[in-house]
């Protein structure tokens, strides 16, 4: 395997841009056919899995993986046989680490996702350079937005959950610790604090680029029209959830800029970028995306998928391959008139609720993302499900870790909660713990780990 440095990756993802449809197709199968033999022959997990692989195999020749599977073979999944489970959260357990690499090798990130199945991801440096490729090539929709954000000084900001290994908030981290030069020019503020001191730094930074999960932008709409908040962003880039058109016509009146988002996860990185028209087209010369239903059969074009299958063909020390991700999607091949030919996507996102609390009579709104990133922490859990209901009352649905009792990781659950409430000026609220395990909507079958529960 040879390694790509961002220069390299930059001018692949260019080149490909350049190619007609017929060299695109070779280039994805030349690279998908090495990904399956690498996983093969350096992943003994997936040596068993493809033992009975022929060598002419086909993309739907290969079994599905979820991240469920994953995770209970880890140790066998990777190809590096020097590393192990146990080491990685040894290593993650000091979140002064954040950013930096383990064994001087590896960005190590963690994400739950909508199946709420928690999972442990390394970066090496092949497939960060690729993800740093794509963000630089294809990241902005328009490109008068990013002459505009060169003109004024590239300041960037991002509102992130900062406290954990989290894609965004690690990748920021490690170009800090690499270049401290660079925090002039680029900032973070922690999702969890309360909203006036985020406000209070984005006055003071004053970003020409501000990014931040969509549930956080919200809750900065009403800071802004209430003359608290007194920024000049060119372009807003949200992430990590889904933006819905209404939450992004109501940005962009607000602040007066270009609003856009991305299809990303920790898996796969950018998986599609969004165009002028809102497209979101597929790095297809990266990844390969199928749609499928709940018994995992393809759907056609112009039908909503149950879930998705991701391969990603870039990162070879921890193969995906075929991996299921519970988004749905509606995949398109018509012609965009963006001039884009690759593949482009309606994206169903996750749909965590903004959740309110009273405190002295008046409303205090909370990001579903703060509280997950709490939580998420409790190494006591292996799932957890928060369910607020009117008047203060909150509900812990939990599912714990083997050798866990239940009510002793409640109660670390429901101080850590309580904790972050408080900071956020919410100090009268009852957290009981549910009798029920955390489970999925009956109806749509997705996850939610913050649900409002109206009586």
């Amino acid at each position: 395997m040879k390694k790509i440095g961002i220069f390299k990756a930059m001018k692949l993802c260019k080149d490909y841009e350049k190619m007609g449809m017929e060299e695109r197709e070779r280039l994805q199968k030349k690279r998908f056919q090495y990904m399956v033999n690498w996983a093969r022959e350096n992943s003994p997990y997936y040596a068993k899995l493809y033992k009975d692989l022929k060598e002419d195999f086909k993309l739907t020749d290969l079994p599905v993986v979820n991240k469920r599977e994953l995770m209970e073979n880890w140790n066998d999944w990777i190809t590096d046989r020097d590393l192990t489970l146990s080491e990685v959260e040894k290593f993650m357990e000091n979140k002064d680490n954040i950013g930096r690499k383990i064994k001087k090798k590896y960005m190590v990130f963690t994400t739950s996702g909508s199946t709420g199945n928690p999972l442990v991801a390394l970066c090496d440096s092949t497939t960060n350079n690729v993800m740093g490729g794509i963000s630089a090539c294809r990241s902005y929709a328009r490109e008068e937005d990013l002459k505009a954000f060169m003109k004024k000084g590239k300041k960037s900001m991002a509102v992130f959950a900062n406290e954990g290994f989290y894609l965004g908030n690690s990748s920021i981290r490690s170009r800090l610790l690499k270049m401290p030069w660079k925090k002039s020019q680029m900032g973070i503020s922690s999702a969890l604090y309360p909203i006036e001191k985020i406000v209070k730094q984005l006055n003071e930074f004053q970003p020409a680029m501000l990014g931040a999960y969509p549930s956080n932008m919200e809750l900065l709409i009403d800071e802004a029209k209430e003359g608290r908040l007194n920024i000049s962003p060119v372009i807003i880039m949200t992430g990590g959830e889904y933006l819905s058109d209404s939450l992004r016509e109501r940005l962009a009146e607000t602040f007066g800029c270009y609003v856009q988002t991305s299809y990303s996860c920790t898996e796969g990185g950018t998986v599609a970028c969004e165009c002028r028209q809102k497209h979101f087209h597929i790095n297809d010369d990266w990844l390969i995306v199928e749609p499928v239903d709940a018994n995992g059969n393809p759907v056609p074009d112009g039908v909503r998928s149950e879930k998705v299958l991701l391969t990603n063909l870039y990162n070879f020390t921890q193969p995906y391959i075929r991996y299921e991700v519970t988004d749905r999607i509606i995949m398109h091949h018509d012609k965009c008139p963006c001039g884009n030919p690759s593949p482009w996507i309606q994206l169903e996102g996750r749909t965590d609720d903004v959740t309110t609390f009273m405190e002295d009579g008046k409303e205090v709104k909370v990001a579903p993302l703060s509280i997950y990133a709490i939580l998420k922490e409790v190494h006591e859990l292996r799932r957890f499900q928060v369910l607020v209901y009117p008047e203060n009352k909150v509900e812990l649905r939990l599912e714990v870790r083997d050798g866990v009792k239940e009510d002793e990781a409640f109660a670390v659950a429901k101080k850590q909660l309580m904790e972050f409430l408080k900071n956020q000026g919410i100090s009268h609220v009852d957290i009981g713990l549910a009798k029920d395990k955390p489970m999925q909507n009956k109806g749509s079958g997705k996850f939610k780990h913050i649900v409002n529960v109206k009586k």
